[in-house]
């Protein structure tokens, strides 16, 4: 199982769309859990939504922490990493924090973290690129043509 664990509700179409568009082809599938925003000032607005993301979590979950001081890969390397994951047999969870970014109880929990690079994005963009990210490493692993590793 994969799970992507984020904070807020996708409410633009295109963006939700983006998303569903490679989670449902995805094997296993990934399902998304929303969890509300939090309320307050910044530390207890991360505090309030760290706690919802973690209390999200399935039992025994692998966790990867989505966060800008994660670790960036290639797509082969991070088609071997997810390949790693799911074969611990242990429910695989994606956490993505709102804007004021992951609190250090979900980012101690976690068991990896990982980078869409240096940029930043929008949270919910960053859902339908990870979806796609997944996509391309689960065909890189089964030598789908999806991926057209090199250059010209």
């Amino acid at each position: 199982m994969m799970r992507l664990i984020a904070v807020g509700r996708m409410k633009d179409r295109v963006d939700r769309d983006l998303f569903q568009r490679y989670a449902e082809r995805l094997t296993p599938k990934l399902e998304m859990v929303e969890v509300a925003e939090g309320r307050g000032a910044a530390a207890e607005i991360k505090r309030r939504e760290g706690q919802a993301l973690l209390s999200a979590l399935p039992d025994r979950a692998f966790v990867i922490a989505m966060d800008e001081g994660g670790r960036a890969h290639a797509s082969l390397d991070f088609a071997r990493h997810v390949e790693r994951w799911l074969g611990l047999s242990r429910p695989v969870c994606f956490l993505i924090g709102g804007a004021e970014g992951l609190d250090g109880p979900v980012l101690a929990r976690a068991d990896d973290t990982l980078s869409l690079g240096p940029m930043t994005w929008p949270h919910m963009l960053v859902r339908g690129l990870l979806a796609e990210q997944l996509y391309r490493a689960r065909a890189i692993a089964s030598g789908h043509p999806y991926h057209r590793a090199g250059r010209p």
